[in-house]
């Protein structure tokens, strides 16, 4: 699942206009987010897969670490230690994304708060949810 979530953050970063050798210059940063939320959104509208979900979908099949089909705050807790981000971040980023409150998050909530994260314009009431404040 590793290696899929790997191959995963390649293709989404590189359709991002990251280069895998040298990188993308901050000051292209955002254009580059631009253009790839347009290119997005034209994938949708062809049907296409999204490279959103793409990610989405691999980071949800390594973070569902008991294989049920959903992912609790303990297992939410193994991402915020990947990105080096404090593990109470996950309660906040749970609280957000467990739309249906079910105690355990679906695999298209996580897609949606990818897709808001990626595609919507910044919200500062979002801070602790995307860990900016951490």
């Amino acid at each position: 699942q590793v290696e899929k979530m790997r191959a995963a953050v390649h293709t989404f970063f590189f359709h991002k206009g990251v280069d895998p050798v040298n990188g993308l210059k901050r000051e292209d940063w955002v254009e580059a987010n631009r253009v790839f939320a347009e290119a997005e959104r034209e994938r949708e509208r062809r049907g296409e897969p999204s490279l959103i979900a793409l990610l989405s979908n691999a980071y949800y099949d390594v973070l569902d670490d008991d294989g049920d089909g959903t992912v609790d705050v303990e297992e939410l807790k193994t991402m915020m230690k990947a990105f080096d981000v404090p593990q109470e971040a996950a309660y906040t980023f749970f609280q957000k994304a467990d739309t249906d409150k079910t105690g355990k998050l679906e695999r298209p909530e996580l897609v949606h708060l990818f897709r808001k994260f990626w595609m919507e314009p910044y919200d500062p009431q979002w801070d602790g949810v995307y860990a900016y404040k951490y």
